[in-house]
């Protein structure tokens, strides 16, 4: 079963944290591109509410070393997809997420400005649960349904948008696994 958007652009029956992080899109049909990334929090551990208090400046610097390097970042993802498949949703698709940073795809710089970004709970190099790509697969059909401008071609990773500086979802992320059942 797909997911369905409503009418404000939110995923319907899954759980939404709505981030400060995140702005109005200068066109918002302009939606273009798919980007893959990966988060874990703190870095190799899964679960828990940090991803969640990270992109919403909730985040305790005290709560972990590594957390005191980046409390302060202003960050947001549209998606994040757990470890177990589950969907929570930060920013409505027609708006900017945070996401992608210094980026280019297609000769195109400024990748948040017309794309979507889903976080998957994990890293580049642990393999990601078949929850997690079922889950993935059906947010995707529905975008590129709802999303005209959206196609298999303009899904990409956030290593391919900021080479040298983003390794993410990296060489465990099975990009064949991932597109198929995927329609045009």
């Amino acid at each position: 079963m797909n997911f369905t958007i409503n009418d404000q652009h939110w995923l319907d029956k899954v759980k939404r944290v709505p981030s400060p992080f995140s702005d109005s899109r200068q066109d918002e049909t302009d939606i273009s591109l798919l980007v893959i990334h990966n988060i874990s929090l703190p870095p190799g551990q899964f679960g828990g509410p940090y991803i969640e208090q990270l992109f919403t400046g909730l985040l305790d610097p005290d709560g972990h070393p590594y957390f005191r390097e980046i409390h302060q970042l202003r960050v947001s993802a549209h998606c994040l997809i757990r470890r177990d498949g589950e969907v929570i949703q930060f920013v409505p698709f027609n708006a900017r997420a945070w996401h992608a940073g210094v980026s280019e795809f297609a000769g195109r710089e400024k990748c948040n400005d017309f794309s979507i970004g889903i976080e998957l709970e994990g890293t580049d190099t642990l393999p990601y649960t078949p929850a997690q790509y079922d889950a993935l697969r059906r947010l995707t059909r529905t975008l590129l349904a709802r999303y005209p401008h959206l196609s298999r071609a303009r899904i990409t990773g956030h290593e391919f948008i900021a080479p040298g500086r983003k390794t993410d979802p990296g060489l465990a992320f099975d990009w064949r696994h991932y597109k198929t059942g995927l329609s045009d």
